[in-house]
């Protein structure tokens, strides 16, 4: 589904990302772990094309998109939920819901993604005609999230979903984020500071340290490796 090889980025004059290098197959969570401050957003902004590619290639669906404008990308079916709870706090939750369905293979899905948002999210329904400003931060976590399948993507990267969260919610949101890969076949790309449950919920993880991959492998390898844990993983 997914296939960056050798990419590189950065900011004005600073390089942040060294030739990292992953795949996300078709159906399956993969997660990108690593503590802050190592390249994991810039790598998802870069896929994106939100931040400009130095070098190397981003291959979606088997095509380089590696130059491709973000709004193309998202056309194609690779959308993003960036860190933080990005929503539009005068509108209502409904109001919100309808500005992700832009792409045009998306118009013609509106309502049934709505409801498809809202089977995942019952609480949106509830609260489809109040203020997304008033939502608490865990249903604002959930709009964002809901806001971006509105747009009907395959691939579904996400960065932070659980940032902010009770614990509590943490776990519906991860639950949530199964649903989105068994029921609806979405594949997703996954940062997440919370290490264990990112371990639980993934096929395969990828180790991110000073904006190179430092290592990789099913889940339970990399849960089981208690050198990659400590060196990496902070546990």
């Amino acid at each position: 589904m997914l296939k960056v090889t050798d990419l590189e980025s950065g900011y004005g004059p600073m390089q942040v990302l060294w030739k990292v290098s992953l795949e996300a197959k078709g159906g399956t969570i993969t997660a990108l772990l690593g503590p802050n401050g190592v390249g994991k957003s810039t790598t998802l902004l870069t896929i994106l094309g939100s931040v400009r590619p130095w070098g190397g290639t981003v291959e979606f669906k088997a095509h380089d998109v590696t130059h491709l404008p973000s709004h193309k990308k998202v056309a194609l079916g690779l959308t993003l939920v960036p860190e933080g709870k990005h929503i539009f706090p005068s509108m209502t939750v409904h109001e919100n819901l309808m500005m992700g369905a832009y792409p045009k293979r998306a118009q013609a899905l509106m309502e049934e993604s709505r409801q498809l948002v809202y089977s995942l999210f019952p609480v949106l329904e509830a609260r489809s005609n109040q203020q997304a400003g008033t939502l608490s931060g865990g249903e604002q976590q959930m709009l964002t999230i809901g806001r971006a399948l509105m747009s009907r993507p395959e691939l579904l990267m996400l960065d932070e979903p659980s940032q902010g969260l009770a614990p509590k919610l943490v776990g519906e949101v991860f639950d949530t984020i199964e649903k989105i890969r068994s029921e609806m076949g979405v594949t997703i790309l996954l940062v997440e500071q919370n290490v264990d449950i990112s371990l639980e919920v993934s096929k395969y993880v990828y180790v991110m340290h000073e904006g190179t991959i430092k290592a990789e492998g099913p889940a339970e390898k990399i849960k089981s490796s208690e050198d990659i844990r400590k060196a990496y993983l902070g546990l």
